[in-house]
């Protein structure tokens, strides 16, 4: 509010973003209600987790253009110093509640992004991916040469259930651990979009797009990269320690490239070009890491499918597809790509079916074939190594990709068009 000697006027209030933001924390709040069986506490835990982890590596790579091979070191070693904490909380030498355990972590992960950031950073493109790299594989290499602190292979575990409970509340029930991610996510959302709002998120943006340009107006390009990845660094090592109470665990691999490439695609899938994009991506990863990987052998295949079918057809990821077909609803024309849409749907589903049939029985045949050849697919029992089974698979592709080729040129075809024409309406309106 502002006052002066004559009027007061009140600022005008972004009821949109408050909206979004509400709606955000009672899906938090509300997510355990709604997914109350089997192991849905455990996947929704690891989803808040990998929702942080991907929005901290955003800040990298969709908002600063540095694609990092190497974030794991700063969640991974967060979850290490995390761990650690919580054993000396459980022997009573350091008096801290498990709630704030997460601050230990992200203060590491932040530690090491200073140290680590002032070497990687000097450099920018593919010299500081490569350099990250080198990170990443000599951090890994480390936490076998030192037991001491890294547990050696079989890692680092702990109890989560520290003290006396306060209000009720031991972190022994997944629920209550749950709640606990389910806070941090929302806090460290709230922190990592304001930080985009800030002279120094704007200044990356800037960076990333021309970085010419900012050093001619007088920024120090490789310092505003600099203190970006120590930003990264601490959310990164604030989801590492939330990982660690989750599991009760820490080992290598958390400090390792795999999980440098996982949330790598997982973020790329999702979409760098928007702030939301990484919590789709986290979502779609572990759906298909954690629960697809319990029905086939062949999850990471479909993994390295998908995202291979994101970068050709849409490398925006699955939020730039959502906020096109809004747009598109927005300006009225949704029902002239409805049909064709569809269409197009329906091939795919098709020709995607046929491939998993096909995967799934090549895969039973030459891994588990000693336990017998029938293998059951989609509640059917089928012969691997019979020909009909192998024919159904061969038909639905060859139909499916057939039609799919056939309605994907009409779709694009009709989105082009309704495409120009909000473009044009667009224009007219900034004219």
């Amino acid at each position: 509010m502002t006052a002066t000697t004559s009027t007061v006027k009140f600022a005008p209030v972004n009821l949109g973003r408050w909206f979004i933001w509400t709606v955000f924390a009672l899906i938090l709040i509300l997510a355990p209600t709604i997914f109350n069986r089997g192991a849905a506490l455990s996947i929704l835990s690891q989803m808040g987790t990998v929702m942080i982890f991907a929005l901290s590596y955003n800040m990298l790579l969709g908002q600063g253009g540095m694609l990092s091979f190497g974030h794991a070191v700063y969640s991974g070693l967060g979850a290490f110093f995390a761990i650690h904490a919580m054993n000396l909380a459980t022997k009573g030498t350091l008096p801290i509640p498990v709630t704030l355990i997460p601050v230990i972590g992200g203060l590491a992960g932040m530690v090491f992004g200073v140290l680590f950031g002032y070497v990687t950073t000097k450099k920018a493109g593919t010299t500081f991916s490569m350099i990250t790299l080198g990170i990443v594989e000599l951090v890994f290499a480390c936490s076998l040469m030192f037991p001491s602190f890294f547990g050696g292979e079989g890692g680092i575990s702990t109890n989560r259930v520290i003290g006396q409970p306060v209000l009720g509340i031991t972190y022994g029930p997944q629920i209550q651990v749950y709640y606990l991610i389910a806070f941090w996510l929302f806090v460290s959302t709230i922190g990592m979009y304001a930080f985009t709002q800030t002279p120094l998120g704007r200044i990356i943006n800037a960076a990333r797009d021309n970085p010419e340009r900012v050093e001619f107006i007088g920024y120090n390009t490789q310092r505003v990269r600099y203190l970006t990845l120590i930003l990264s660094s601490f959310f990164a090592g604030i989801a590492g320690s939330l990982g660690a109470i989750n599991f009760e665990i820490v080992t290598a691999e958390n400090v390792s490239a795999v999980r440098s490439g996982a949330i790598l695609l997982f973020t790329f899938i999702g979409g760098v070009g928007f702030f939301f994009g990484p919590l789709i991506g986290a979502v779609i990863g572990v759906f298909l890491t954690v629960l697809l990987s319990d029905f086939t052998k062949a999850w990471q295949l479909y993994l390295g499918i998908f995202f291979i079918v994101m970068v050709m057809y849409s490398p925006g990821g699955v939020a730039s597809i959502l906020m096109l077909n809004l747009r598109v609803a927005k300006y009225g024309r949704y029902h002239r790509i409805l049909r064709p849409l569809l269409a197009v749907c329906v091939a795919g589903l098709f020709m995607s079916l046929g491939a998993v049939i096909a995967i799934e029985m090549l895969y039973h045949l030459t891994l588990d074939s000693a336990n017998g050849t029938t293998r059951q697919l989609f509640g059917i029992a089928v012969d691997t190594a019979a020909a009909p089974g192998w024919i159904v698979a061969v038909l639905l592709i060859a139909v499916g990709g057939f039609a799919f080729r056939k309605t994907r040129n009409v779709f694009q075809n009709e989105w082009g068009e309704v495409n120009t024409e909000i473009e044009e309406l667009i224009r007219r309106g900034d004219a």
